[in-house]
C-alpha cells in the first residue's frame, strides 16, 4: 500500500474517504496536524485516532464525522456546523468552538481543558462524561445543553470574577 503524504491523505478524506479509512487501517499513526479544513462539507468521515492539532475546520459543516481519540490541540472550529459528531475520547486543550453550532455531538472521555466555547451553541451534546469542564472557557451568549448533558458539579453560570484569581497570587505565603 502506498505512503502518502499529509496533503494526498487530505484530498483522500475530501475525494475519497472510504479509500482514506481502508489506507488508516494499515497505519500505526496518522499526522494530519496543522491541515485546513475551513469551509468544507464532510459527512460520515471517520478521522478518529489521527493527530489532528493545530488544524483548521473554520465554517465548516460536518455530519457524523468521528473525531474519537483524536488530538485535537489547538485546532479550530470557529463558526462551524457540527451535527451529531463523536469526540470522545479526544483531545481538545486549546480548541476553539467559538461561535460555532454543536448539535448532538458526542464529547463523552474528552479532555476539555482549555476548550474555548464563546457564543457558541452546544444544545443538545453530551458533555456528562467529559474531563475538565471546569476548565473550558465561555461567555454569557453560550447556549448549554440541559443540565443531563452536562457533569454534575459543571456551573454553566458565566462570571467575570477575576479578582479571585488575583487573590490566590496574594494569599501564598513566601517562607525565605
Amino acid at each position: 500500500m502506498a505512503n502518502y503524504s499529509k496533503e494526498e491523505l487530505f484530498d483522500l478524506i475530501i475525494k475519497n474517504p472510504k479509500e482514506y479509512e481502508d489506507y488508516k487501517k494499515s497505519q500505526e499513526e496518522l499526522d494530519l496536524s496543522e491541515l485546513d479544513f475551513s469551509n468544507l462539507t464532510l459527512e460520515g468521515v471517520d478521522l478518529s485516532d489521527a493527530d489532528l492539532s493545530g488544524c483548521s475546520f473554520t465554517e465548516t459543516n460536518f455530519t457524523e464525522v468521528d473525531f474519537s481519540n483524536v488530538d485535537l490541540t489547538s485546532a479550530d472550529f470557529s463558526r462551524a456546523n457540527l451535527v451529531e459528531c463523536n469526540f470522545s475520547g479526544a483531545l481538545l486543550n486549546g480548541t476553539d468552538y467559538s461561535y460555532a453550532t454543536l448539535s448532538y455531538c458526542n464529547f463523552n472521555d474528552a479532555d476539555m481543558a482549555g476548550a474555548v466555547f464563546n457564543e457558541s451553541n452546544l444544545e443538545n451534546s453530551d458533555f456528562s462524561a467529559a474531563e475538565n469542564m471546569t476548565a473550558v472557557r465561555f461567555d454569557e451568549s453560550t447556549i448549554w445543553p440541559d443540565t443531563d448533558m452536562l457533569p454534575e458539579d459543571f456551573d454553566t453560570t458565566y462570571t467575570r470574577d477575576l479578582s479571585s484569581l488575583e487573590d490566590e497570587d496574594d494569599s501564598v505565603s513566601h517562607d525565605y
